[in-house]
C-alpha cells in the first residue's frame, strides 16, 4: 500500500509498488496485520476519562464491595474533592441491591458522591450532592434513599458534573482519545446534550488539540427549521441527535415499553419526549438538512419514532429524508415493521453488541426485566440488516470499553445465532459503518482502496481466518483459495488483536514501538 499526503493512492504486488514509488519511505511490518482504522460512533469522553482514572466500580460482585471500594478511593482522593464512580450493575450480584444514600454518607461524610449505574440513567447520591438540587423531592424519579432515576438523576448528574473544573474535564477527555488511540480508533462521535454533560463540557471538546476526530452530537430537540439552525449555530455542533432521550434504559427500569417490566409489573418505563415534539424535531431537521436522531431502546420508544419517520418521510421523500442521514441509538427492541419504517428513511442503528454479551445472555439484565420471550428478538442485528438499515457498531463507552475488536465478537457471537452477524459484517459496521453513521458516505472512508483517506492501524494477530455469521449460512466462501481476505479470529477463546500502530491520514498518532526494528528507508 502506497500512501502520498494523507491518502491510499496505491494497493497491491510488492514489486510493482516499488517499482511506482522507488523514492517512498518502505516500512516492513514483519508479518503484522493491516486493517481500516475504526470509528467509535457512540462515546460520552469526559465521562470516560473520569472512569478510567477515577473510581470503576464495574467490577465489584455485590454492595458490599461496591462500598469497600468507595471508602478505599475516599481515602486517597482529595478532601472535598466530588468523588464520581461509575459501572456498578447490581443485576449480577447474588442479593441485588444498590448502594443507598445513608450508606454512602456513612462512608464519604459530607463529600459530594454520585456513583452512576452502569447505563448511566440511574445513580445513587450522597445527600450533599443531593441538597444542590432545589425541591429535588418533587421531582419524577426521585426517592430518599434509594437510586435517582428520570428528572431527579438528570438534575442531580448535572450538579455532579458542575463540580469537575473544566482542566480535569479536559483532563479526562484527552485520557478517553488516548484510549481510543491505543485501540485502532481514529474517529468518536460525542453524545452531549444538556441532560448529559452540559454545554461547557460540550464545548470544551471542540477546542482540544488531539489527534481522534470528534463528531459532536448535540441532544436538544429543535422545534423547526430556523430553530434547527440556531441549535447548530449556538452549540457548534455537527448534528442535533445522539442521546436525544425518547426513554432510557432497561437496566434503570426506565426504558419505554409496550407491556409492563417482567420484575416491576406497574412500570413500562419513563417517555421523556412525546410523539409531536419527535416529530416536530425531524421536520425541523430534516427541513434545515441537519442531522437528526434519538435515543432508543424500549419497543414503545422505538415506535414512536418509527411513526414519526414515516410521516416525514411522506412529507419530504424519501430522498431528502435520507440525504439528512438520520441515525438512532441503541435499537435494542425493534419489529420487523420499526426496522422497515427506519431502512425506508435510511437511518443508521448506532448499536452495541457488546450490551448483548453483558446482559443478554440466560439469566442476565435483560432476562431478568423483561421475560425470555421478549429477550428472543433483542439486539437483531442481522434483522436490521436484513431489513436495510445500516449499522454502526459502538460502544457508548464508558458503558463498555473502547474496544472494536470485542465488540466484532459480541457482535458475530450473539447469545441468539440468529440475530449474529459475519465477523466481516461486523468489522464493516465498525469501520465504515461508523463513517457512514456521521454523514460521511464516499464510498471509500473506511477501507484501504485507492482515494480513501489513510486511516489505518497495525495489528500483531495470531490467526486470521474466514468466518461466517453461522456454518450453515455462507454468503461467501471460506476456501482460502478463493481470495476473500481473511480477518483476525473473534471466536470465543482465541486472542483478540493487540494494536502496534495507529495512523490518521498517514501521519502515526499512537505507536507502541514494536515496529521500529523492521522499518527501513
Amino acid at each position: 500500500m502506497a500512501v502520498t499526503d494523507g491518502t491510499v493512492v496505491w494497493v497491491g504486488a510488492d514489486h510493482v509498488g516499488r517499482a511506482l514509488h522507488p523514492d517512498a519511505q518502505i516500512i516492513d511490518l514483519a508479518g503484522a496485520f493491516v486493517a481500516p482504522a475504526f470509528v467509535d460512533s457512540h462515546v460520552h469522553l469526559t465521562s470516560t476519562g473520569l472512569s478510567l482514572d477515577g473510581l470503576d466500580l464495574a467490577e465489584v460482585t455485590d454492595r458490599e464491595s461496591c462500598l469497600r471500594a468507595l471508602a478505599a478511593y475516599c481515602d486517597r482522593a482529595p478532601e472535598g474533592e466530588l468523588i464520581w464512580g461509575l459501572g456498578w450493575d447490581d443485576s449480577a450480584w447474588p442479593i441485588p441491591g444498590p448502594p443507598t444514600t445513608a450508606e454512602i454518607d456513612a462512608i464519604a461524610g459530607g463529600r459530594p458522591v454520585y456513583l452512576a449505574r452502569i447505563d448511566e440513567h440511574s445513580a445513587a447520591a450522597s445527600s450533599s450532592l443531593r441538597a444542590l438540587v432545589d425541591d429535588l423531592e418533587t421531582l419524577p424519579g426521585f426517592d430518599p434513599d434509594q437510586p435517582l432515576t428520570a428528572e431527579a438523576h438528570h438534575q442531580v448528574r448535572g450538579r455532579a458534573r458542575a463540580l469537575i473544573t473544566p482542566a480535569a474535564g479536559a483532563r479526562a477527555a484527552r485520557r478517553a482519545l488516548d484510549d481510543a488511540l491505543a485501540h485502532g480508533i481514529v474517529a468518536v462521535h460525542e453524545n452531549g446534550g444538556p441532560d448529559i454533560s452540559g454545554l461547557g463540557d460540550f464545548a470544551a471538546l471542540a477546542t482540544i488539540d488531539h489527534p481522534v476526530l470528534i463528531r459532536r452530537y448535540w441532544g436538544q430537540l429543535a422545534t423547526d427549521a430556523d430553530h434547527a439552525r440556531e441549535l447548530m449555530s449556538a452549540t457548534g455542533a455537527d448534528a442535533l441527535g445522539g442521546d436525544l432521550f425518547v426513554d432510557g434504559a432497561i437496566g434503570s427500569h426506565t426504558a419505554f415499553l409496550s407491556s409492563p417490566y417482567t420484575d416491576d409489573p406497574a412500570g413500562r418505563g419513563v417517555n421523556y419526549i412525546p410523539a409531536e415534539a419527535v416529530l416536530a424535531h425531524l421536520r425541523a431537521c430534516t427541513a434545515a438538512g441537519v442531522q437528526a436522531g434519538f435515543h432508543i431502546i424500549g419497543d414503545a420508544a422505538t415506535d414512536i419514532v418509527a411513526t414519526a419517520l414515516d410521516t416525514v418521510v411522506a412529507e419530504f421523500g424519501s430522498a431528502v429524508v435520507a440525504r439528512c442521514a438520520h441515525r438512532v441509538e441503541h435499537a435494542e427492541m425493534v419489529t420487523r415493521a420499526q426496522a422497515a419504517s427506519l431502512a425506508a428513511a435510511g437511518v443508521t442503528a448506532s448499536m452495541q453488541p457488546l450490551f448483548d454479551a453483558l446482559w443478554g445472555g440466560p439469566g442476565d439484565l435483560y432476562e431478568q426485566r423483561l421475560g425470555a420471550e421478549r429477550v428472543a428478538g433483542m439486539n437483531d442485528f442481522a434483522g436490521l440488516a436484513r431489513e436495510g438499515v445500516n449499522l454502526s457498531f459502538s460502544s457508548d463507552s464508558p458503558v463498555t470499553s473502547m474496544r472494536p475488536w470485542e465488540t466484532i465478537r459480541a457482535a458475530a457471537h450473539h447469545h441468539d445465532p440468529e440475530s449474529a452477524v459475519s465477523p466481516r459484517a461486523a468489522f464493516a459496521a465498525c469501520t465504515r459503518g461508523g463513517w457512514r453513521a456521521g454523514g460521511v458516505n464516499d464510498g471509500v472512508s473506511g477501507t484501504l482502496v485507492p482515494g480513501a483517506p489513510a486511516h489505518y492501524a497495525v495489528w500483531d494477530v495470531d490467526d486470521l481466518v474466514v468466518a461466517a455469521s453461522s456454518p450453515r449460512v455462507q454468503r461467501w466462501s471460506t476456501d482460502p483459495r478463493s481470495g476473500v481476505p481473511p480477518l483476525p479470529d473473534v471466536s470465543p477463546g482465541a486472542a483478540l488483536p493487540r494494536c502496534l500502530r495507529t495512523v490518521s491520514a498517514g501521519a502515526v498518532v499512537y505507536d507502541t514501538g514494536a515496529l521500529d526494528a523492521a522499518e527501513t528507508v
